[in-house]
């Protein structure tokens, strides 16, 4: 059980200006890894608590929580610890590392963009490097609704580890769409959808069986 509450939720990006504390739970399917062709259920968490400076979350793809800092208006910088998926979703690990994050408004579109470095405490495994995008594009009636990009860059090491082949450089690029519902005041509905693409140079991996996968995520909030 342990191990289930540390996965992350798949993304569930600051749609609204109000930075309000959520805390959940729901359920996840996804591959058991990256290229596998198989799939797994699982219970995840739902977090986000921004104080000052500490902060908690599985808004940004992963499950992670560290401290961050005002630079200017909008744009913040931090650092992080964050809980990792293990090779063939087995021997999960933890990683540390820094984030650039900017929130801004294009009219009255919400959007946010976060640039994250994650070293594995493992150094057999690597880093990787993610650059993520967030856009708000419905808030009505309780409806809160998005979509998102993500590419992840990773270093040889890591695609040693988790793959097996000597390359280095763009890990996947992934598209999602993702959705927040309010049943009362303090309950919300979230839930999310994405679809994930793996390079050339993973795709090289004789364990990956399928390039292209989906992930898809349900659960329920507590808004504090």
């Amino acid at each position: 059980m342990k191990r289930v509450l540390l996965c992350a939720l798949l993304a569930l990006p600051m749609l609204a200006a109000a930075q309000d504390t959520l805390f959940g739970a729901g359920v996840r399917s996804r591959p058991k890894y990256d290229g596998s062709g198989d799939r797994t259920v699982e219970l995840v968490p739902v977090i986000r608590y921004y104080g000052d400076p500490w902060f908690a979350r599985t808004t940004q793809g992963i499950l992670e929580g560290g401290a961050r800092w005002s630079v200017r208006r909008g744009l913040d910088v931090g650092a992080q610890a964050a809980y990792e998926q293990g090779p063939l979703d087995r021997d999960p690990g933890a990683s540390f590392g820094v984030h650039l994050e900017a929130d801004r408004t294009l009219g009255r579109v919400p959007v946010n963009a976060l640039v994250r470095l994650r070293q594995h405490v493992d150094t057999d495994r690597g880093l990787e490097l993610d650059t993520r995008a967030n856009v708000g594009v419905y808030g009505a009636y309780g409806v809160a609704a998005g979509l998102f990009a993500q590419a992840t860059w990773a270093s040889e090491k890591h695609f040693a580890a988790y793959y097996g082949v000597r390359e280095s450089g763009l890990l996947f690029t992934s598209l999602g769409a993702l959705a927040s519902y309010e049943l009362t005041h303090r309950w919300q509905l979230v839930g999310s959808v994405e679809g994930r693409h793996l390079s050339d140079e993973a795709a090289k991996s004789a364990i990956v069986q399928r390039r292209s996968a989906a992930y898809a995520s349900a659960g329920l909030a507590y808004r504090f």
